[in-house]
């Protein structure tokens, strides 16, 4: 890197196309015809079709892919259980957004040691939600980085815009042109407008500027995701799951013609950042679901193999079964919540 306007590079590097990921590590039509049928049925739940509640459940990030498959194992035998009263996805959570700094996911550092080995991050990224997929759990993922959407949306039944993409014109568009539900979490402030706003802008047709899965830029033109719905996750001005937060938020969504469901994440702000405190939240939102409320279409916990969460050490690799990102409820705790949900509402 010698030019002025590449001063500021330390390095570059070339990827792969997604094209060619796809080709090395292919969909078989077994699974292929598996994410569309979890892809249809978010649909029927998101329009009262199906009755049954959405539960998406899983790490708060991926950083061990072998507890991530242990994870899934586990989390299948569960939803196979339950299928008749909870639809039950997986948080599979590769990217996670800084408001300044830190680990920023699976794809960009695999090895937590601040390589950013990101050639090897999308490839095990990629590797292991095919694994998952392949078991017949549908994947539900959080699109943070719009260039590296193309390497997994095939793979991916629900995706998430976060709190912190939910303003941006970037990820709106990105959105509108999904095959797949669209969850749009509110700010990180609690404000609902900006979730609005961008659900607004994700229904309507877009032309923008993307990357084609041959790895060149092109033109992209769009249909409009009409599959886009509301995460209410709380935020720095509290908790917006009690039912009258619910009934408002519904209300807002009727007046503006964007849908009569929503989804209520049960982490974050909703949780006072304390995973502790998620099943209260959850046992909560269920009891407004039986209450009669079917606006709320289902829920998102942050679950993994073992509760609470570890800090990443400089020269350490963490332990495989806990949280290294937001600290998470463990196993037993999920597993007794998603039956005793599954037992209440038959």
């Amino acid at each position: 890197m010698s030019t002025r306007e590449e001063s500021n590079i330390r390095s570059a590097v070339l990827l792969p196309s997604p094209a060619t990921l796809r080709q090395e590590y292919p969909l078989p039509p077994a699974v292929v015809a598996g994410i569309d049928g979890h892809r249809r049925r978010l649909q029927d739940i998101l329009t009262g079709a199906d009755r049954r509640l959405l539960v998406m459940v899983g790490p708060c990030s991926i950083h061990d892919p072998d507890g991530a498959l242990e994870y899934a194992g586990r989390l299948l035998q569960l939803r196979n259980r339950l299928a008749g009263q909870v639809e039950v996805m997986m948080r599979v959570y590769f990217e996670k957004p800084r408001t300044t700094l830190g680990w920023k996911g699976l794809i960009y550092d695999p090895e937590l040691n601040g390589d950013y080995n990101i050639v090897k991050g999308i490839v095990v990224a990629r590797r292991l939600m095919l694994a998952i997929a392949e078991l017949g759990l549908p994947v539900a993922a959080e699109l943070l980085e719009p260039v590296t959407a193309p390497y997994l949306s095939d793979l991916v039944s629900w995706a998430g815009i976060g709190a912190r993409t939910a303003e941006s014109p970037t990820h709106r568009q990105l959105a509108s042109g999904l095959p797949m539900p669209v969850g749009v979490k509110n700010g990180t402030g609690g404000d609902l407008q900006v979730a609005f706003d961008a659900m607004t802008a994700i229904r309507a047709s877009h032309s923008f500027i993307g990357v084609l899965l041959n790895g060149h830029t092109g033109v992209f033109q769009t249909r409009g995701n009409p599959f886009c719905h509301l995460v209410l996750r709380g935020g720095s001005s509290g908790p917006n799951f009690q039912a009258s937060a619910v009934a408002a938020a519904l209300a807002r969504l009727a007046e503006l013609r964007l849908g009569k469901k929503l989804v209520i994440d049960c982490s974050h702000g909703n949780s006072g950042k304390d995973h502790s405190r998620q099943p209260a939240v959850f046992r909560d939102v269920l009891a407004q679901r039986l209450a009669g409320n079917d606006g709320i279409a289902g829920m998102m916990l942050e679950s993994y193999l073992k509760e609470g969460r570890q800090a990443v050490a400089a020269g350490a690799r963490p332990a495989r079964d806990v949280s290294v990102t937001d600290g998470c409820i463990g196993w037993d705790t999920t597993e007794q919540l998603l039956r005793d949900a599954a037992d209440r509402l038959a």
